[in-house]
């Protein structure tokens, strides 16, 4: 298992199909399985890169809860497809003095009290996890997605935003607005469960192609 040289173009490539149907490394939640991976990056991936770019901001997002999030960290080669070999170490390795760790502060082992904190917050998730709450608050949400000029591939910046996946964000319909000078806005629909998805959370990663998006606003807010 593995994703090859993370290092390298061709291992972002395989991190970036490998998310494509995917939110997260492993599991439904953020975890030490995200973190090994998320430290193994030289740099953010590339906007072409459309599934890695959104996971790197989402977990970027963690920097400083990364030593409570759930899991135990895992050599890189027990992570990622079944058919690619992990040689990000080997790359590694050979330069150590440009090692670089992305969340800004040193590999160190936890502490006990960290562990303990860890080993709560699974508790707690997982006893949120097995509760089935009499009724699911939701929201139906319309989105105002704007480019930054009329030369902007709207194809492409609607298919940024569809590759945003988590538990409780369901996509609808679309359509582009003429807002002026030839330029165009996406309007999207999407329908949320309130307590697992913000619309702060959706500004956050909708931005993070920058490439692609101005800004993002709602058009309108109406709960279900």
């Amino acid at each position: 298992m593995g994703f090859g040289d993370l290092k390298s173009p061709t291992g972002l490539k395989v991190l970036n199909d490998f998310l494509a149907d995917k939110s997260y490394i492993e599991g439904y939640v953020p975890s030490q399985a995200d973190v090994a991976v998320f430290d193994a990056l030289s740099s953010p991936p590339s906007a072409e890169l459309f599934h890695a770019l959104r996971w790197y901001n989402h977990i970027k997002s963690y920097q400083k809860e990364k030593a409570s999030l759930p899991g135990l960290k895992k050599p890189l080669g027990k992570y990622g497809p079944a058919d690619v070999a992990d040689s990000t170490a080997e790359s590694k390795d050979e330069d150590d003095d440009d090692d670089i760790d992305l969340f800004g502060s040193d590999d160190e082992e936890e502490s006990a009290a960290a562990k303990k904190l860890k080993e709560e917050r699974v508790a707690q998730y997982e006893a949120k996890k097995s509760k089935k709450p009499a009724l699911i608050a939701k929201s139906s949400i319309l989105l105002d997605v704007k480019p930054w000029d009329d030369e902007t591939d709207m194809a492409k910046l609607e298919a940024c935003v569809r590759t945003i996946q988590m538990d409780g964000l369901l996509w609808g319909s679309s359509k582009l607005v003429p807002v002026g000078y030839g330029i165009k806005k996406l309007q999207i629909q999407c329908v949320v469960e309130d307590d697992k998805v913000g619309v702060d959370q959706l500004e956050e990663l909708i931005t993070a192609f920058e490439d692609l998006v101005q800004s993002m606003d709602v058009a309108a807010f109406n709960k279900i």
